[in-house]
């Protein structure tokens, strides 16, 4: 049987691998396909897009657009996007430009509390990504300031911790509606990370599948138990398709590869004739 990964980052967001590197490892893995879906941004897709015709694999244009729900992260994929669409392009670099304004106030932050952290050395150390928390914590670790991305996050970049920096989101709805203006398939990212119960994930399913959602990541690198036949129970009776992924961010998540998570994912290139028109 042939597999794939519908859900993997690059360094155009908070990944270690290159689009070109991504698809390159891809090909020595063996996937039939993978989904690039870095965080609100389509900067690596076209070099993506060429690697896999360079490399025979099938790429999926993707994204993961960061919403909010009920005060806390929720993420939507948008997969099969047409990264040059105009309406969509505009509505995603304006996502884009809220995570900037984060890291404005980031790095502010960061100098109040005495950590010697610029942005000259934010980009130095990671180019022109788009910086997430995980890059914080990884140049606290790499100043000394902090031992590991633990003791970052949870002395410092968890929400209420002193260098927690919340930023303005968009709603569930409205990144559904952006990633139909990039003609894409929206999909509830990795529902089980919400701490809600199944039932609370029933209801937000079946009201985003007012709003146009298509499909639910049921096949996740964390699941666990029956996770997994759950998750696709809720999927199968709201009529949505499920997809599946490792989140691959290259070394920043060492335990976690491409294709097959921490050992045991399988995502079966079936899943894709839901994907591709």
């Amino acid at each position: 049987m042939d597999y794939i990964d519908l859900h993997t980052h690059t360094t155009a967001s908070d990944g270690t691998f290159t689009p070109t590197n991504l698809i390159a490892y891809a090909k020595e893995k063996g996937l039939k396909a993978v989904a690039v879906t870095d965080h609100d941004t389509l900067d690596g897709l076209k070099e993506a897009v060429k690697a896999g015709k360079d490399y025979g694999i099938t790429v999926i244009p993707g994204i993961e657009i960061s919403a909010e729900y009920r005060g806390a992260d929720l993420h939507v994929l948008g997969l099969n996007v047409d990264y040059e669409q105009p309406d969509f392009v505009s509505e995603i670099n304006r996502c884009h430009s809220l995570r900037e304004e984060r890291n404005v106030k980031m790095i502010a932050r960061l100098n109040e509390k005495g950590f010697d952290i610029s942005s000259d050395d934010m980009v130095r150390q990671f180019g022109e990504a788009t910086f997430t928390r995980a890059h914080y914590a990884q140049m606290m670790i790499d100043k000394g300031y902090v031992k590991d991305k633990n003791e970052a996050f949870s002395k410092y970049l968890n929400p209420g911790m002193p260098l927690y920096i919340p930023r303005e989101k968009v709603t569930p709805e409205q990144a559904i509606h952006i990633i139909k203006l990039g003609h894409g398939k929206p999909v509830l990212a990795h529902p089980l990370l919400y701490h809600l119960t199944d039932e609370e994930i029933d209801e937000l399913v079946g009201n985003l599948v007012k709003e146009g959602l298509v499909g639910m990541e049921a096949i996740y690198v964390l699941n666990k138990g029956d996770d997994t036949e759950r998750m696709t129970a809720i999927a199968q009776k709201h009529g949505l398709f499920i997809t599946g992924g490792s989140d691959f961010h290259g070394t920043i998540k060492p335990d976690i590869d491409l294709g097959v998570g921490k050992g045991n994912l399988k995502v079966p290139a079936w899943l894709l004739e839901n994907i591709i028109d």
